[in-house]
């Protein structure tokens, strides 16, 4: 990737008339140590300096600058949207738009950056920087066009996959739900006839014989037996001779 332009809010005219007019000596001490390249002693001034003056663009700006120089790229960006809901005039939310786009930029987000170009663009039409970065942009957007339409359809025909798998697997529940019901219903019903089948009614005990004509079937054959039983005994007293009652 050919190199972006990264713009710094250090241009002499521009921050001498913000020191003079904050009176912050954080702001300037932190422009010192990024010019040295110490960009983490840089982002302490500059953390200071906003916590000072939280409705300022500059310091934000700048902090953004710092860290983005320290490779924290969304950080720099969130610092960089600081700076432009604080911006009052054209020239700080030119700056900020810019730095926006070079962060949307690295983060391979072509369509942000050209939006984040073109708003500086807005603010500033005659800045060459900002042209080439934004013409930059629109090639990379060209070249790799954002995904997010086949994204969406795949998630959409996932989706509806996923729906038409969980309606199966209702159905099917329901399915085997009303079958179990249907066949708890019949073994109710044929249970329930059964009974009332039965009812008043002696039901029958193991072998096939009631306990009550069991006992019947015992009581008629001892009746037979005492029957036989008398009728033998009748006969031997017939049989046997009477004796006199005198000897001769």
């Amino acid at each position: 990737m050919k190199k972006i332009v990264l713009y710094s809010l250090l241009l002499i005219s521009f921050l001498a008339k913000a020191q003079k007019k904050e009176k912050d000596s954080n702001l300037p001490k932190g422009n010192e140590a990024f010019l040295e390249k110490k960009y983490a002693d840089a982002e302490a001034e500059y953390r200071v300096s906003t916590s000072k003056y939280p409705k300022k663009a500059i310091a934000p700006y700048n902090l953004g600058n710092a860290v983005y120089r320290q490779n924290h790229n969304e950080e720099a960006k969130y610092h960089y949207a600081k700076a432009l809901k604080n911006a009052k005039t054209k020239t700080e939310k030119h700056l900020a738009y810019h730095n926006i786009g070079n962060t949307l930029m690295k983060n391979k987000d072509y369509s942000g950056a050209v939006q984040a170009y073109e708003n500086a663009l807005r603010n500033n039409p005659a800045d060459e920087q900002t042209r080439y970065n934004y013409a930059l942009a629109k090639k990379f957007l060209k070249d790799n066009p954002p995904k997010k339409d086949d994204d969406k359809s795949k998630d959409k025909k996932n989706q509806k996959e996923d729906e038409k798998k969980n309606k199966d697997k209702d159905k099917k529940d329901d399915k085997n739900k009303d079958q179990n019901q249907d066949q708890k219903g019949q073994n109710d019903k044929d249970k329930k006839d059964g009974k009332d089948k039965n009812q008043g009614k002696p039901q029958p005990q193991p072998g096939g014989v009631s306990k009550q004509r069991l006992q019947n079937l015992l009581d008629a054959v001892n009746n037979e037996e005492k029957k036989v039983q008398d009728k033998v005994n009748k006969q031997k007293v017939h049989a046997n001779p009477k004796k006199t009652e005198k000897d001769w």
